[in-house]
C-alpha cells in the first residue's frame, strides 16, 4: 500500500467546502513470521505423489492434480481438457456432476503448456466420494461424439474472441517473438486445427499421456492429513497406465533485436509488451529479482506505475510480473496506451528501467516493497483454495512449501545492494524484448526514433 497522504474535501455546516489537512497513515505493524501448516506426502505404487495440507478454516477441502503434459499437441491438448469431465464408461457428464454435487463439490479442467491440471472441491465429508469419481474419470473417460462436438464449437468460439482481443494478440506475438522454435512459443491453437478433433483422437491421447507417474495430487483443507493420504491411496491406487512424458527443451535465451510493430490499422490504443531475462524460483537472485521487479512495475506503488499512470495518465493499469514455467522463467511489464502516447509511454517504460538499472532503489522504497512481496505471500497462503493452489504449482516445479519459509527469508534479508546487482543484471533495458501493438501508421515514427524497428501485419 502507498504511503502517501491525500487530501480530502470536506464540507462545513454553510455548504462550503474546505480542504482537509494531511491524513497521517498509522506505522505498518510487524511482519508475522512465516507459519507453515501441518502436511503429510507419500507416492503410491503407480507414481502418483500425494501431499495433504491441513487448513481447517472452513470445513471443505480443495483438490489440485498436477500432470506433466509438456509438447502434446495443441489442439487436442486443448480439447482433452475441455472434454475431459464429459463423461465416464458408466456415467453422463450430467450424471458426473450430479454425483459430485450431492457431496457439495466440483471439479474443472485446463491446460497450459506444462501440464494438464484437474482442480476441485467438496466437503470435508465428500472427500472420500470426490476421489472416487476423480478416479473414474482419470481411468474412464470415454469422450462421447455429441458431447465432443458441442466442447469442440465452444472452444472455437472462445479461440475466435480471443483473437480479436488486442491483449490476446500482443501476448501471441510477444511469445512467438521470445520462443522462436520452442514449444512455448506457440499457445493457443487455430480454430481449424480444434475442428479437426475426433473423440478418437481423444481416447488416445489420453491413454498415451494422462498417466500417474511424475503427477502430483495435492488435497488442502479441514482433514488429517495421513487419512487424507488414505483416501487418495484407496480411491487412486488403481490409476495405471503405460504412458510417456515428454521433456521440454531448455527456453532459449532472450535476443532483444529490434522493437516488433505488430501493425493494427484502425487500433485506438495500442499494447506496450516488454519482455526481460528473470530466473528461476530456486536461484539465488531469485528474491533481489522480485524486490526488484516490485520497485519497477509490480505493484500499485512501483515507479512505472506513478510514472505513466498517475504522473502522465498514459494508462490505467501497467503491471509486470515474473512467469515462471518448468523451461524457464521470463519477467513481462504489460501496459495498454493510448495510440497517441505510444511513443512518450515507451519512452518512460525504458527510462524507468535504466533509472533502477543503473541507480540502486532508496531503502523506504525498498522497505515498502519488501512488505508487500511478504505480506502477499501470507495472503497467498491465507484461505485453502489460494494454499492449494501454491502448493501444487511449487509441487509441479519439485519444491515443497518449506521452500516458502526459505524465500521468505531470503526476502526478509535482501539489501539494497542486492536489489541493484539484481536489476543492473535483468532489467537494463538493452536486455529487452519489445512487441507494440498497434496502428503502425501513427505510432511508427514516434518507435523508429527509439529504437529500430521491425513492422510486421496482425496474426503473422
Amino acid at each position: 500500500m502507498s504511503a502517501k497522504s491525500k487530501r480530502a474535501p470536506r464540507s462545513r455546516a454553510d455548504g462550503e467546502v474546505t480542504v482537509a489537512g494531511p491524513r497521517t497513515l498509522p506505522p505498518l505493524g510487524p511482519h508475522r513470521k512465516l507459519k507453515l501448516p501441518r502436511q503429510a506426502e507419500r507416492t503410491l505404487g503407480n507414481g502418483l505423489t500425494v501431499i495433504a495440507v491441513r487448513r481447517s478454516a472452513v470445513p471443505l477441502v480443495e483438490l489440485r492434480l498436477w500432470m506433466p503434459f509438456g509438447r502434446a499437441p495443441l489442439a487436442r491438448g486443448a480439447m482433452l481438457a475441455q472434454t475431459l469431465l464429459s463423461g465416464t464408461e458408466t456415467m453422463t457428464s450430467v450424471q458426473l456432476a450430479a454425483e459430485l454435487q450431492k457431496v457439495g463439490g466440483g471439479l474443472s479442467a485446463g491446460i497450459d503448456p506444462d501440464r494438464l491440471m484437474l482442480s476441485g472441491a467438496s466437503l470435508v465429508t465428500g472427500l472420500d466420494r470426490m476421489l472416487e469419481l476423480l478416479g473414474e474419470v482419470l481411468t474412464g473417460a470415454s469422450y462421447p461424439s455429441g458431447e465432443v462436438a458441442t466442447e469442440r464449437d465452444r472452444l472455437v468460439d472462445r479461440i475466435q474472441v480471443a483473437q480479436s482481443q488486442p491483449a490476446h494478440l500482443a501476448r501471441t506475438a510477444l511469445l512467438k517473438r521470445i520462443y522462436g522454435r520452442h514449444p512455448y512459443a506457440v499457445q493457443t491453437p487455430e480454430p481449424g486445427q480444434v475442428r479437426a478433433v475426433r473423440p478418437g483422437v481423444l481416447r488416445t491421447l489420453h491413454a498415451q499421456r494422462v498417466h500417474p507417474a511424475d503427477a502430483v495430487l495435492v488435497l488442502v483443507g479441514d482433514v488429517q492429513p495421513e487419512r487424507a493420504l488414505d483416501a487418495a491411496e484407496k480411491a487412486l491406487s488403481g490409476w495405471n497406465g503405460a504412458g510417456h512424458t515428454a521433456d521440454l527443451p531448455p527456453a532459449p535465451p532472450l535476443e532483444p533485436g529490434p522493437l516488433l510493430l505488430v501493425d493494427r490499422p484502425g487500433s485506438v490504443q495500442s499494447s506496450l509488451r516488454v519482455a526481460l531475462p528473470a530466473v528461476p524460483r530456486t536461484h539465488p537472485d531469485h528474491a533481489a529479482l522480485q524486490l526488484a521487479n516490485l520497485v519497477f512495475g509490480g505493484y500499485f506503488s512501483s515507479r512505472w506505475v506513478e510514472n505513466i499512470r498517475e504522473d502522465k495518465g498514459y494508462t490505467y493499469g501497467p503491471h509486470s510480473l515474473v512467469e515462471h514455467s518448468v523451461a524457464g522463467s521470463v519477467l513481462v511489464a504489460a501496459a495498454e496506451v493510448a495510440t497517441e502516447v505510444t511513443g512518450p509511454a515507451l519512452l518512460e517504460t525504458s527510462y524507468e528501467l535504466g533509472r533502477l538499472a543503473s541507480l540502486p532503489p532508496k531503502p523506504d522504497e525498498l522497505e515498502q516493497a519488501r512488505r508487500y512481496a511478504l505480506g502477499t505471500l501470507q495472503l497467498g497462503m491465507a484461505t485453502q483454495a489460494g494454499l492449494a493452489s501454491l502448493t501444487s504449482a511449487y509441487a509441479g516445479n519439485g519444491l515443497r512449501l518449506e521452500f516458502l519459509a526459505e524465500h521468505a527469508a531470503r526476502l526478509a534479508k535482501a539489501t539494497v545492494d542486492d536489489v541493484a546487482a539484481a536489476a543492473a543484471r535483468y532489467l537494463a533495458p538493452a536486455r529487452a524484448v519489445t512487441v507494440v501493438l498497434g496502428d503502425a501508421e501513427r505510432i511508427a515514427p514516434a518507435l523508429a526514433a527509439l529504437a529500430p524497428v521491425e513492422v510486421q501485419p496482425v496474426g503473422a
